[in-house]
């Protein structure tokens, strides 16, 4: 969801301008991200976007240094093996040694869906809110092991 939004961003100010947060809020949210001002900010961070006189702009160099890191689509391809659900509880299994960077990215990704994650060696452990919402990253993490 993270990178969808980031490429979101990207792609509004780079066919509109926009003068303020709120603005780009709300031009998220017609594209069917909505998202708190405290993320907002942080997407701004990370794609390392600035203000300026005609409103927000983003760097070539914010695109390239996002370009080069791998998204969770990647990562779970690579390391991902299987999913399975309990209740409000997700168990992704890894390959060996995985298991605590594939959580890392899973926290990364800031996704609603997600309370928190516990790492072992080649399990994780994902916590949600409730059974509905762990449906869904179920749905969401098989779509990504392929």
């Amino acid at each position: 969801m993270k990178q969808l939004r980031h490429s979101a961003i990207r792609t509004i100010l780079e066919g509109e301008q926009v003068g303020n947060q709120d603005e780009l809020r709300v031009k998220l949210a017609k594209r069917g991200f909505n998202v708190t001002q405290a993320t907002l900010s942080r997407d701004i961070r990370e794609l390392r976007i600035s203000k300026g006189p005609d409103g927000y702009s983003i760097s070539s160099a914010a695109d390239s240094i996002e370009d080069d890191m791998p998204g969770m689509r990647d990562v779970m391809r690579s390391f991902g093996l299987q999913v399975r659900q309990a209740a409000n509880l997700l168990v992704l299994i890894t390959k060996t040694g995985s298991a605590q960077p594939v959580a890392a990215g899973i926290d990364y990704e800031d996704w609603p869906e997600v309370i928190g994650t516990i790492a072992g060696d080649d399990t994780v452990l994902i916590i949600c809110p409730d059974e509905r919402q762990s449906k869904t990253l179920k749905n969401r993490i098989e779509g990504y092991l392929g």
